[in-house]
């Protein structure tokens, strides 16, 4: 069996990127991510877009939502792995810094995992509750 750490089950590669996000780790997430990475932000949402590489992402996803959000962090709650397809069912929490307000979102994201890394991410959030926090 495989250490987590290393292991290239599409399940441990989305959770090592879950834990990642949540410690800051921005280095350890890029290692979860494929070169050509496709990583999709729901239209609606405030970073709405398609970015690429690791570092288009953490630069215009993660390192973004820092400089918003305090402690924003996707609670992986529920796990549905069918081959390289990895779906979780999740919540977003943090407090907006410019207007204090807390939000508590539930979101699914779609993973899909190849050879050990994310190829390809798709965000489904309640856009609306996550812009009803920020600024008008």
């Amino acid at each position: 069996m495989d250490d987590f750490a290393t292991s290239t089950a599409p399940a441990d590669v989305v959770r090592r990127q879950y834990l990642a996000s949540a410690a800051g780790d921005l280095a350890a997430l890029r290692a979860t991510l494929a070169p050509d990475v496709e990583w999709t932000e729901m239209a609606g949402f405030p970073l709405a877009g398609t970015y690429r590489t690791p570092e288009g992402v953490t630069a215009n996803v993660m390192e973004q939502l820092g400089r918003d959000w305090d402690a924003w962090t996707a609670h992986d709650d529920t796990y549905v792995a069918d081959g390289e397809n990895v779906v979780v069912l999740a919540r977003y929490t943090a407090v907006n810094k410019a207007t204090g307000k807390p939000i508590d979102v539930r979101v699914a994201h779609h993973f899909v995992v190849r050879g050990g890394l994310v190829v390809r991410f798709e965000q489904f959030v309640d856009t609306a509750l996550v812009r009803a926090a920020m600024p008008g």
